[in-house]
């Protein structure tokens, strides 16, 4: 089953040179003798990926130190070709099919154990890994500073035919406000970019030095833009990235990119969600804001790696844990839901089902439920996906460097995380998880959610009223609480700290219009009943409740 997850629309393909290849992954059992120390931190990662955790209150532990470099070169010294490490994991891993070298691993004293992930099947040809050592194992980056910033766009932007899929989430509207993606940084994981940097539509990302860089953890040292790679993430890079008024303008055009390699196009094996995960950990070591990976695990080709929908528990599979790692060091996870809806599996796979994931499934061009969209709930009971964007007749960049349509829950995602790093962008001082709640909370479905629209479709300038409105501050300790949550008639105003004789409350609408203010007296009370919302329809709106000392956002939902 294909993991690409996209609806074949007149996009080419590509295949590579191919040859052998049997990787395992070597589990180890500590990181003792290590030279790093999370006392220095700058030694294994940017200053900006430092920077990022501290903004949202995180601190190192053991899973930021890189794999003890020592136990890498015993390991290559079995003669067994090391890949990469994987740090989160305490892994290496390696290609070999040399029972001598895997006896010789699994002797050391520091091995755990051993796990095959990617197997020569009878009859299959896989693409040439060109490994050769240790001295392949890719250096951690050097500190740097962002290219100078892209000036702020002013006046209106002409989408050309993206317009429908741009104004569906609002992401215009952050447009028009200024908000472009500048100084925001997008990891893109995927299957290659095939001619990105030869196609008219990327230019501008060029001129402005918005490709920060390239990996391919697949052939490490790759050009990920070759002849060879594939087009499925050149297409997805488009939704975001392209610059060509009156054509395509995608939502993040201002962002800056990293473009990193983890599927591959040739196979499918359990080999690549550890590249994903490798690819993720090198995302977080830079500091990047923003993954967007339009690719999902469920079935491969051995199927005794095949993943069953009781594994869908946001919990089990490498690449689901690996993404929820990152969003525990303060990315902001975007994943595409599937493109399995209507079939025998029908549910989102991984790393979509993550509980900290921020799953995207498709609508059409009317904000119609896309039938091939993967649905939940997840094994554990979950509603999947988080919110849903066009992923039916997607206006994108096909490798030949022509502007067309594609379909799939790859494109929803990453039009939805352009989108997701305009709106970070206007409200730097919150965290990921607070971006990603805002918006499933002022998205179009939110007093209702299922698991085909999840929350419904966004609107980002709503996520930037709610999150911007007075008193919402990050920092702040809630003063008041609705409940319940939803309600259908006069609800209850708990008040959790010292309750004012006198409170204000304003009911917004979710465009942040003023609907009504009151003024309540409370006699000094823990708890009021609030009865002006009891004449408004059914409805997700904002309460603003001021007292002499504080002003506090809260939300309400009516059925």
């Amino acid at each position: 089953m294909k993991r690409l997850l996209i609806i074949i629309s007149a996009i080419i393909f590509s295949t590579g040179m191919f040859a052998q290849e049997q990787k395992h992954v070597v589990f180890l059992k500590n990181k003792d003798s290590n030279p790093y120390s999370l006392s220095d931190p700058a030694a294994f990662l940017t200053q900006r990926s430092l920077d990022r955790r501290t903004k949202s209150g995180i601190s190192l532990d053991m899973k930021d130190l890189p794999v003890t470099p020592s136990y890498v070169a015993q390991i290559a010294a079995t003669g067994a070709p090391v890949v990469y490490t994987l740090k989160w994991f305490n892994a290496v891993v390696v290609n070999t099919n040399n029972p001598a070298y895997l006896a010789a691993i699994s002797a050391l004293p520091f091995v755990d154990h051993i796990d095959q992930v990617l197997t020569d099947k009878p009859g299959q040809v896989v693409e040439k890994s060109g490994i050769n050592g240790v001295s392949n194992v890719l250096p951690y980056v050097s500190q740097q500073a962002l290219p100078s910033a892209i000036a702020k766009s002013t006046g209106s932007i002409n989408y050309g035919q993206a317009y429908n899929q741009a104004h569906m989430i609002a992401a215009d509207g952050l447009h028009n406000l200024g908000f472009m993606g500048e100084g925001m940084v997008i990891a893109v994981l995927d299957a290659g970019f095939y001619h990105v940097d030869q196609i008219e539509a990327f230019d501008s990302l060029w001129i402005n030095y918005q490709i920060l860089g390239t990996r391919d953890f697949s052939i490490p040292g790759n050009n990920v833009f070759g002849d060879d790679m594939h087009t499925h993430g050149t297409s997805v890079l488009s939704t975001m990235g392209a610059n060509l008024p009156g054509q395509m303008v995608g939502t993040a055009p201002h962002a800056y990119f990293w473009l990193v390699r983890t599927e591959v196009g040739g196979y499918e094996a359990l080999i690549e969600e550890y590249n994903w995960a490798a690819g993720a950990e090198f995302a977080d070591s830079l500091g990047v804001d923003v993954i967007n990976s339009s690719l999902g695990y469920t079935t491969f080709d051995n199927p005794i790696f095949n993943h069953s929908y009781s594994d869908m528990n946001g919990n089990t599979t490498p690449c689901t844990r690996a993404a929820d790692l990152a969003t525990s060091r303060g990315i902001l996870v975007v994943n595409s839901a599937g493109n399995d809806g209507g079939s025998s599996w029908q549910y989102v796979g991984a790393p979509a089902d993550g509980d900290s994931v921020f799953t995207i499934g498709a609508v059409d061009a009317s904000g119609f439920y896309a039938s091939f969209s993967s649905t939940g709930p997840t094994s554990d009971g979950r509603t999947k996906p988080d919110v849903t964007a066009q992923g039916q007749g997607t206006t994108v960049v096909g490798g030949w460097g022509g502007i067309g349509q594609g379909s799939g829950t790859s494109f929803s995602s990453p039009v939805t995380a352009g989108g997701l790093a305009c709106l970070w962008q206007s409200v730097p001082a919150f965290s990921a998880e607070q971006v990603r709640d805002a918006v499933r909370n002022t998205a179009s479905m939110a007093m209702a959610p299922n698991n085909q629209y999840g929350w419904g479709i966004p609107n980002l300038v709503n996520a930037r009223t709610f999150l911007s409105s007075p008193g919402s501050a990050p920092d702040q300790q809630e003063q008041f609480v609705l409940y319940p949550v939803p309600f259908t008639t006069s609800p209850i105003l708990k008040c959790n700290q010292r309750v004012p004789e006198t409170i204000t409350v304003e009911t917004l609408s979710m465009a942040g219009q003023v609907l009504g203010k009151k003024e309540i007296f409370t006699g000094g009370a823990s708890s009021v009943r609030f009865y002006e919302l009891n004449a408004m329809p059914s409805g997700v709106y904002f309460l603003r409740i001021s007292t002499p000392n504080s002003s506090q956002v809260i939300r309400a939902v009516k059925i």
